[in-house]
């Protein structure tokens, strides 16, 4: 009797991904020292949310008393890490700050002119057709 190949699903992706993924070998030739510095803050800062997500997590979810020493330490890694991003793209925090309020309420689209409210979020000026 003849064996019929099969293959599943999983199988499939599998291959699809193996064909796709970049070569880290090319990732690594294209890498600048500033790149790998950028790589690198973005790495800590999704590593470091994880942390505060967590510690958040542990207070709401299971009832505990919220670690504050702890919350406090993991933002202010996330400080760190931001700080690192500003400094290896040339961004100024005031300009972010100043970005961000001018997103939120103040600019011609701002977000929350009024404050914030479930409809304002639902109907933000920035998404309007």
């Amino acid at each position: 009797m003849m064996e019929i190949e099969t293959t599943t699903l999983y199988d499939e992706h599998a291959d699809m991904v193996y064909r796709l993924a970049k070569d880290g070998d090319a990732i690594l030739e294209s890498l600048s020292p500033e790149d790998a510095h950028l790589l690198h803050m973005l790495m800590g800062l999704a590593g470091e949310v994880g942390e505060l997500v967590d510690a958040i997590k542990k207070a709401i979810i299971y009832g505990k008393d919220l670690d504050r020493a702890n919350t406090v330490e993991e933002l202010g890694d996330i400080e760190f890490y931001l700080e690192g991003l500003r400094q290896g793209l040339d961004i100024d925090r005031d300009e972010t700050l100043a970005e961000n309020i001018m997103k939120l309420e103040t600019g011609e689209q701002a977000r929350y002119t009024d404050g914030y409210s479930d409809e304002a979020a639902i109907n933000r000026a920035d998404k309007a057709a």
